[in-house]
């Protein structure tokens, strides 16, 4: 547990190849969940030390309390805890171990918690571009990276939240598994970073040693004749099951990165979940019969507003079926990640999710100054008022600038109705909570824009008990077949011109679906059927 645990889309046929090399989250919570309930498995020994995203650390403390639950123990080894963020995520998760040890030349970087922001306004004055951009409403802080130099008091205020809240959620988690006060965590904190040494004298390590003394103190609790098994090559004894054909599941659905219009690019940088996509496979789960519940994985800073309405609508429709729409939230589900989420039947969130941002901007960055520095002219000519209202080479005029006001006001009025209607709540009593506010999942939870607290994991049960479906219900990737088309002469025709259109997947297509990573919570690729 040193490096990032990636996602990969299940609908994506290179993302195999793309994370190979890499820890998987699914079937890393799978497989911790799984080993604590073999009895074969006698126990659970971690290296920790990278940088975790702190909903990651959350989903891992999950699994490892599977551990603590029936007895078993759990070490966790440290070559050292970084400074700064890194390090403290990496030791929250450590403190959740039974016994924590850390090389004698480490140290224990557990600073606290930190938000920087850097403002690119100044730059952007040095080179001659002007960012214009409208924001709904003040704690829409992104637009102020680009328009100001500091924080505005609204922008500083979400950030102290934000900030206080995690720290808050770190000092709760280290006290419960150290044993100790948060008070006391938290003067532990205000006097680091410390050597070893410290870190043992203060009670933040149970002992100091070298992995070879970490594994022979792990064998000589366990018995020598222990196997040590990386939890991805262990595999749980599995009893031999035939299929049955009309045996229901969950479908699962997930909206990763950015939102934007059309079919979704996935990448090994950036890449796009595109609406076309994710309605297309929605609709996919509310046409299939043994689909008899939705889970929507999130994991977005949001995008292209009218892109997420379009999601959102696929999900309502899913929900006015009959069929539950369940939410589970990873790292960050906010603005865009917000809308396609609001509609759901539950929304299940991490403590430390970043959602809400219930807000919009939007705008243009004008590029006349750089472009005379540079010595370049603009000739246009143009038909139509406002036919150069988005041009980088000219400002919004005063027409063009009440236009893109109504615009923003109108999207925001829909985005705040939405959560409302999705909500169970009145337009007023969620106002306050949008504004562009980020929140923490536990803050939101507070405020009743999710319903539940839990990881990937949770949310999967509670999309199975609201889909009235046994507890070992397969969970399937709504995956949405890409087609090709073909001209051929319909059965019992000898008519020449009676030519119907096939829409069938390519072989190409079929043999990159059966060669999905299903490695994760009970994946199964839908049956194919060819005719």
């Amino acid at each position: 547990m040193t490096q990032p645990l990636v996602e990969p889309d299940p609908a994506d046929p290179l993302a195999p190849l793309l994370s190979r090399g890499q820890r998987q989250l699914r079937p890393t919570i799978k497989a911790l969940h799984e080993a604590a309930a073999d009895h074969r498995v006698v126990g659970l020994l971690a290296k920790v030390g990278g940088p975790l995203s702190w909903a990651t650390v959350h989903e891992l403390r999950r699994g490892l309390q599977a551990f603590l639950d029936v007895g078993k123990p759990t070490v966790a080894w440290a070559e050292s805890f970084p400074d700064g963020a890194a390090g403290t995520g990496a030791y929250v998760l450590a403190s959740g171990f039974g016994e924590v040890w850390l090389q004698p030349g480490g140290g224990l970087g557990l600073l606290g918690v930190s938000i920087e922001t850097t403002f690119l306004r100044g730059a952007f004055d040095k080179l001659g571009m002007e960012p214009q951009l409208g924001q709904r409403y003040e704690y829409k802080n992104a637009a102020d990276r680009f328009t100001r130099t500091e924080f505005t008091e609204p922008h500083r205020e979400s950030m102290e939240a934000l900030a206080a809240s995690v720290y808050a959620d770190a000092i709760a988690l280290i006290a419960a598994g150290r044993s100790m006060t948060p008070e006391r965590v938290r003067e532990l904190v205000d006097t680091g970073p410390r050597t070893a040494e410290e870190a043992l004298a203060a009670r933040l390590v149970d002992r100091l040693g070298y992995r070879d003394e970490v594994l022979a103190s792990f064998r000589a609790h366990v018995g020598d004749d222990a196997e040590l098994l990386f939890a991805d090559r262990w595999k749980p004894r599995r009893r031999l099951r035939l299929p049955a054909r009309r045996r229901g599941h969950l479908a699962l659905v997930e909206v990763r990165g950015g939102i934007g219009s059309g079919r979704s690019r996935p990448g090994p940088i950036g890449g796009q979940t595109g609406s076309d996509t994710v309605a297309s496979q929605l609709r996919a789960a509310l046409e299939d019969d043994r689909a008899h519940g939705v889970l929507l994985r999130v994991n977005s800073p949001g995008g292209s507003a009218v892109a997420s309405e379009v999601i959102w609508r696929e999900v309502c429709r899913v929900k006015e079926a009959g069929k539950p729409v369940v939410v589970s939230m990873g790292d960050v589900a906010a603005s865009g990640g917000y809308y396609v989420s609001c509609a759901a039947t539950t929304i299940v969130a991490l403590p430390t999710t970043l959602t809400g941002s219930i807000g919009v901007l939007g705008g243009k960055f004008v590029i006349s100054g750089l472009l005379d520095r540079l010595g370049l002219s603009t000739g246009a000519v143009h038909e139509g008022e406002h036919a150069r209202m988005w041009s980088a080479r000219r400002g919004f005029d005063d027409g063009e600038r009440e236009r893109l006001d109504a615009e923003l006001d109108a999207i925001y009025a829909a985005f705040v109705a939405k959560v409302a209607a999705g909500r169970g709540r009145t337009v007023a009593e969620i106002e306050p909570l949008a504004r562009g506010r980020v929140w923490t999942g536990r803050d939101a939870y507070d405020r009743g824009l999710v319903d539940q607290l839990g990881g990937l994991r949770e949310a999967v049960t509670t999309a199975r008990r609201l889909a009235e479906l046994p507890a070992d219900a397969p969970l399937v990737p709504a995956v949405h077949l890409p087609v090709i088309a073909r001209l051929s002469q319909p059965r019992n025709s000898d008519d020449p011109r009676a030519l119907v259109r096939e829409v069938v997947p390519s072989a190409a297509e079929l043999k990159a679906l059966t060669e999905l990573d299903t490695g994760g919570i009970q994946l199964r690729m839908p049956e194919i059927r060819l005719r």
